[in-house]
């Protein structure tokens, strides 16, 4: 029976929740932070030692870093010894963790949602123009969008570079094939410094996105489940 008032509006209904990370990839996916974080924080404060790319008294490497100071808050370690402590003490248990994760991706299949094909570069190319306002409806998505999985493949290449730059420099005479391969001791230094940036460009995309676009996703990481406005399954 209608007294007269108008009818409130019918709830939408709530969005069902879905398992979206198993726990080995909440694992890995936080660890992973604070490793990768520990590894650059220790790897500024041995950069402090030599803030150049060359030989000395020899021709540089360009770059714009050359004889910065960064601040001592981003710094880990105290002085070279020991951030290089910290740093060969972190490079292991992030190497398991790439392991664990990869091992995951392989026997649960995974790995085929995150990696990017030819195909998918229409797709990658429609959700930068939304992400770049030049495009106003979501492209659809499932799991993983097209640029997400060309982020995310891309990310894993750099994380192998960064392990055999990372040994090079390490080990350059037990590993001089790979030191020589890279065009020296000087270049694989280079290189693996400027793989650190990568990685940090990388993370501030990311959380950027993640909650300008899809704040769902960072509870989804943080508990397993996900309730937001893209489809998911696992």
């Amino acid at each position: 029976m209608n007294d007269g008032s108008p009818l409130a509006p019918a709830a939408a209904p709530a969005r069902p929740s879905v398992r979206r990370h198993h726990w080995i990839v909440r694992l890995t996916h936080w660890a992973t932070l604070f490793l990768v974080a520990g590894m650059i924080t220790s790897g500024l404060q041995i950069y402090e030692a030599y803030a150049r790319f060359g030989n000395r008294g020899g021709p540089f490497f360009p770059s714009p870093f050359d004889d910065t100071r960064f601040p001592q808050w981003s710094r880990l370690g105290g002085w070279l010894a020991g951030a290089l402590n910290w740093h060969f003490a972190l490079m292991w248990p992030l190497v398991t963790v790439g392991l664990l994760y990869l091992g995951y991706l392989v026997g649960s299949g995974e790995w085929r949602a995150l990696l990017f094909h030819p195909r998918d570069v229409r797709g990658a190319i429609a959700m930068a123009q939304y992400y770049l306002h030049l495009r106003r409806d979501h492209p659809p998505q499932g799991k993983h969008n097209p640029l997400q999985k060309l982020a995310y493949t891309s990310i894993y290449l750099f994380g192998v570079l960064a392990v055999l730059t990372g040994l090079a420099v390490y080990k350059p005479v037990q590993f001089g094939w790979l030191t020589t391969l890279l065009g020296g001791f000087q270049a694989a230094r280079y290189w693996h410094f400027w793989i650190v940036w990568i990685f940090v460009a990388f993370t501030i995309t990311h959380v950027i996105l993640v909650f300008v676009v899809d704040p769902a996703s960072f509870r989804a990481m943080l508990t397993g489940r996900y309730r937001g406005r893209f489809p998911s399954h696992d």
